[in-house]
């Protein structure tokens, strides 16, 4: 086995360091007793306790997951169809390129003129209908237009790398369309899909621009909250909140990375059985 450069190793060190000890430093904050400054006055975990009393708190966690759960779902559908779509469906050359510009676009452009052509987009609505006033529905339609894009590439991963040799045995056999969605396809897609839901999850609790532009009053959302509060000050609460959301994230790319393992051994296994 080669051995790296000493160098490279120290740098490597250096980079997990600085990606994570600021992340140590508030989930250590967040159960010290000292309510300002950085002494360090003995272990609490009171911080926490007043978290959950905290209706503020406990509402903008409701948005919060209710605009997650929502655009993750309605996302991970429209992602799913359109990458099949993309991927199985003859375009032409020219289509297809158009198509991959488009598709991409969601991913590069910078979320505040996003936002901003949101803005504009619930205004024009809104001459049609009160129910695009800003809100939880605004919101909602706002993660779901970035979150297509993300699911999409991650599923069309997927299906380049499953190739489509099962998919015309299958045919081979006299299979319909509708058994291959169903019976190979999908299962054969399943880790990509959940990592593509993953994904989109994941940008939805952290987004604030766009759910900045599109929120109303009674829908503040966590990352919203954060911000009010930083602004007049961190305080503890702050840091037991921030370590909470980053525990959650954590135990949900472990479960996610072991149920995609577990999907890639079964999927394997059916390409082989075929």
């Amino acid at each position: 086995m080669r051995r790296q450069h000493p160098l490279i190793v120290v740098l490597s060190y250096l980079t997990l360091g600085f990606l994570y000890l600021p992340l140590l430093g508030v989930a250590i904050f967040s159960v010290n007793d000292a309510r300002r400054g950085l002494i360090w006055k003995g272990f609490t975990l009171k911080w926490y306790l007043k978290l959950f009393e905290n209706e503020w708190i406990l509402e903008a966690a409701r948005n919060t997951l209710v605009l997650a759960i929502v655009s993750t779902l309605v996302a991970t559908l429209l992602g799913t169809i359109l990458a099949i779509a993309l991927d199985r469906f003859p375009w032409g050359r020219r289509t297809g390129n158009l198509l991959d510009v488009i598709l991409h676009i969601p991913v590069v452009i910078p979320d505040i003129i996003l936002a901003a052509a949101l803005v504009v987009v619930f205004g024009l609505l809104r001459m049609v209908s009160s129910i695009f006033e800003p809100g939880l529905l605004n919101m909602i339609i706002g993660h779901i237009t970035f979150q297509i894009a993300f699911v999409a590439l991650v599923v069309r991963s997927r299906l380049v790398a499953i190739g489509r040799e099962v998919e015309e045995a299958a045919r081979d056999l006299f299979a319909s369309n509708g058994y291959i969605l169903r019976r190979i396809t999908l299962p054969l897609l399943t880790p990509g899909i959940i990592a593509g839901a993953m994904l989109a999850f994941t940008l939805s609790l952290d987004d604030f621009v766009i759910s900045f532009f599109t929120a109303g009053p009674e829908s503040q959302t966590l990352p919203l909250f954060i911000f009010a509060a930083v602004r007049r000050g961190v305080t503890p609460q702050i840091h037991a909140l921030s370590t909470l959301i980053m525990l959650i994230t954590v135990i949900l790319v472990v479960l996610t990375e072991r149920f995609t393992r577990k999907q890639e051994t079964y999927g394997k296994r059916r390409r082989d059985d075929a």
